[in-house]
């Protein structure tokens, strides 16, 4: 799925993998998180942090009609504070998105799939 934005001018089209490119640079650069990881983690029940080229797998976008929303799935580190992390993901994912790519997110939803112990 492919988010459209319409313009005076046109559409623009941007990708899934656009998307999740800019909104994991976003989560993975914020203190006490150490990757994303699969959508699927319980499923497949092995934990991979995902890299640059891969977190598609880790971020959810949805769209209907103009509400966009995002769902990002991350691992932390043992002996940080959950719930400062959350937020500052949220806050630094909507900043990106709006800064870099022009359109606004409803939501950002963080789900948080493991601690990782050093």
């Amino acid at each position: 799925m492919a988010l459209t934005i319409p313009t005076p001018n046109g559409v623009i089209t941007l990708t899934n993998e656009a998307i999740a490119t800019v909104i994991g640079a976003a989560v993975t650069d914020n203190y006490g998180v150490v990757g994303m990881v699969s959508k699927h983690f319980f499923r497949d029940n092995i934990i991979e942090i995902l890299r640059r080229e891969n977190y598609t797998r880790g971020v959810v976008l949805s769209q209907e009609g103009d509400s966009v929303s995002v769902d990002v799935y991350i691992l932390v580190s043992y002996g940080t504070k959950i719930s400062v992390i959350c937020r500052n993901i949220q806050e630094a994912v909507k900043y990106n998105v709006e800064r870099l790519l022009g359109f606004e997110l409803d939501y950002v939803n963080v789900h948080v799939q493991g601690v990782k112990l050093d």
